[in-house]
């Protein structure tokens, strides 16, 4: 199934010991997340250039070397399992920025950040194409797509407090110790429906965009 996230077992090597297997990518999905903390009126076009994309993913794992990894670093290694991008094709990096709350792990606490969308170079006609080449301006640029956001609801498993039972206690040495030793917690979950932690933007062509390039679709073809 072209562009699926479908991963298949490819081949098999080196007496067994080797794992290695594709996975397909699709960079063309045009839809990012952002937090639902940043300011959507912030949202600003940057840039579009052209670039290369992979389209697979290839995760190499060797369970005899992993395993003793394993035994040696119990950290882990950058390197057990690797993998390799492969299968590149041309793409239109479009990158937008937006201000947002910074992160707790920035210790500079920024608040500008960027996200990117990778369009295919069939997706536009003849005129934005040099438009791009040309680095014409920002705003001319801007115009060839149409952004939109929606918060959709998100199903998620918490506990269910109202059918749960929880003992009491308190941290000794730092261990939790239970004040009755006799008393059983139940904890039961249930799922819930809730406003996403996060924003998804699509960024799709605008209708000057696709007014063009069928146009130009339509006289290619007399």
């Amino acid at each position: 199934m072209a562009g699926s996230a479908l991963a298949f077992v490819a081949s098999l090597a080196n007496a067994g010991q080797d794992l290695i297997t594709v996975k397909d990518l699709n960079p063309f999905t045009h839809a990012v997340r952002i937090p639902t903390g940043a300011d959507l009126s912030s949202i600003r076009f940057e840039q579009a250039k052209l670039v290369t994309v992979p389209t697979r993913v290839r995760p190499v794992e060797n369970a005899r070397y992993c395993g003793e990894l394993a035994f040696r670093d119990p950290g882990g290694s950058l390197y057990c399992p690797y993998a390799a991008f492969e299968g590149a094709t041309p793409a239109y990096e479009i990158t937008y920025s937006y201000d947002g709350p910074a992160m707790a792990s920035d210790e500079f606490g920024g608040k500008h950040f960027t996200f990117v969308a990778y369009f295919r170079p069939e997706d536009f006609g003849a005129a934005t194409r040099k438009m791009f080449q040309k680095k014409a301006a920002r705003s001319d640029l801007a115009a060839v797509f149409h952004l939109t956001t929606s918060r959709e609801p998100e199903r998620r498993v918490v506990i269910d407090e109202a059918n749960s039972r929880f003992c009491e206690g308190n941290y000794v040495d730092g261990a939790w110790q239970r004040k009755d030793t006799q008393c059983n917690e139940i904890v039961k979950y249930k799922t819930v429906t809730s406003p996403s932690e996060h924003v998804t933007i699509r960024i799709g062509l605008s209708g000057m965009e696709q007014a063009v390039t069928a146009t130009a679709e339509a006289s290619g073809h007399r």
